[in-house]
């Protein structure tokens, strides 16, 4: 029904404004509609407070009895900080529930059946490409139950980390260092490696003149014990974690920390060993035009494919000018892991 998908429009964008701040839970809206008029609405802000449900049915109070609720995630059907939203939709006297995309954790799904026993109409699927979209993270670790990774890089046209020198800063542009860190406000972490550390000093931190969040978890892979506490990013801005482990053991050791998506910088070794590994869930490739030869630092540190035929493919899902630089964000056709040596 149109008028189904214009307010599950509204509650994928009521969802939305979780982004920076519900992390490990996903982000989801919902709006209450009776007789074609919204009467109320809501999003999950963060983990512990009020779901989308129940910030919504509180705001439409007793117009909430006969009315209809558009969710962008099946409601939950389980008792942890909060209540089970099937109970407050039920007890709200909603008739109708409309549900973009079913509920994948094994704790809180079931929501539609429960709702269906009490005699309540029950529609899943409307936008459920966009929702799953938009809550890929929290899906991704359902699935994985690993951290979803993102590989930022900035290189040159002919694919260069940094010239001959070593020097990389600033290989592109102001608009394009905006866009990382408007990706810092959005994971959990951000890691790097030593060598960049010693190389650059960077600080890690998200440092958006409007941004009010949280500083994401900073991670530095440091097997040779060379970062210091003299280095920025050991700095009082943020909790750093210093790891001796490869990229699989230490992405296993973040989500145990609750850490559910991670930011990689770079350098070069370190890009390559996640990729290798078939680690990167979304590569951001920032290009500057720029030529700096082959006396550049190369964009990969390490052995990778021999023959053109054994390359993995990378689906191009967007391309967007930032300033004089380009940002490429693509996807993995498939793993890596077993194209490339395996990180050790």
């Amino acid at each position: 029904m149109p008028d189904d998908a214009t307010f599950m429009s509204r509650a994928l964008a009521l969802a939305a404004l979780g982004r920076r701040t519900v992390s490990p839970n996903p982000m989801v809206g919902c709006v209450i509609v009776r007789d074609g008029e919204v009467v109320g609405e809501g999003w999950h802000r963060r983990a512990g407070e009020p779901h989308a449900e129940a910030v919504a049915l509180r705001a439409a109070a007793q117009k909430a009895r006969g009315a209809a609720a558009y969710i962008s995630l099946e409601p939950c059907n389980h008792t942890g900080r909060t209540g089970p939203c099937t109970t407050a939709l039920i007890d709200a006297g909603v008739t109708r529930v409309v549900a973009a995309v079913a509920d994948p954790h094994p704790m809180a799904a079931g929501g539609a059946d429960t709702l269906r026993a009490a005699g309540i109409t029950v529609d899943t699927g409307v936008l459920g490409d966009q929702a799953r979209r938009l809550n890929e993270v929290f899906f991704h670790g359902v699935q994985t139950q690993r951290p979803f990774v993102v590989a930022k890089v900035a290189a040159s046209l002919d694919g260069r980390l940094a010239a001959a020198d070593g020097t990389s800063q600033w290989l592109t542009g102001e608009a394009a260092r905006r866009r990382v860190h408007e990706l810092r406000a959005e994971v959990d972490a951000v890691l790097i490696g030593s060598g960049t550390v010693l190389a650059d000093d960077p600080q890690l931190t998200c440092r958006l003149d409007e941004y009010r969040g949280p500083q994401p978890l900073r991670v530095v892979l440091d097997r040779r014990g060379r970062v210091t506490h003299e280095h920025r990013v050991n700095d009082a801005a943020a909790e750093t974690v210093i790891s001796h482990d490869s990229p699989a053991d230490t992405l296993r050791t973040l989500w145990d920390r609750d850490v559910r998506s991670v930011l990689v910088e770079g350098g070069a070794a370190v890009l390559h060993a996640f990729l290798a590994a078939g680690l990167v869930d979304r590569l951001h490739v920032h290009v500057a035009p720029v030529l700096l030869g082959e006396q550049g630092r190369p964009l990969l540190a390490g052995p990778w494919t021999q023959t053109l035929s054994d390359a993995p493919r990378w689906n191009l899902e967007n391309v967007e000018r930032t300033g004089d630089d380009v940002l490429l964000s693509l996807s993995p056709e498939k793993p890596a892991a077993d194209a490339f040596p395996q990180d050790h």
